[in-house]
């Protein structure tokens, strides 16, 4: 299984730097992969986020998480994993991603990570 890396992650200039406005970004077919089971895990992924100087790139970011497909690891990494590279990147005000998991075994698993604080 491999490493998802942030370099195929593209960004373009914030066109308006000075204003706080709400960008999301929702992937309804996250794919990634059980570690223990190697069985597939199905999700959507909601980034929500307030840019700074930076706003990433679509295109960019549906290659970039096309790499979890192959990446073995739990719901809590693979959330916090993508939180960090993202940040990495645009480095926002402030980003939350969701990454809602579909069913298996009858539970259903919600994973919520943020970074930095939502202007009032």
């Amino acid at each position: 299984m491999t490493d998802p890396t942030s370099d195929i992650l593209e960004s373009f200039e914030n066109p308006y730097p000075g204003r706080d406005y709400v960008i999301e970004t929702v992937a309804p077919e996250f794919t990634s992969v059980c570690p223990k089971t190697g069985q597939p895990d199905f999700g959507t992924l909601t980034i929500t986020y307030i840019a700074d100087r930076k706003c990433f790139e679509l295109k960019s970011l549906k290659l970039y998480l096309q790499q979890y497909r192959d990446h073995g690891a739990f719901y809590e990494q693979v959330t916090n994993l993508i939180l960090d590279h993202l940040v990495g990147v645009i480095e926002p005000r402030w980003i939350r991603i969701q990454a809602d998991f579909t069913p298996r075994g009858g539970l259903r698993t919600s994973v919520t990570v943020e970074h930095g604080h939502q202007p009032d």
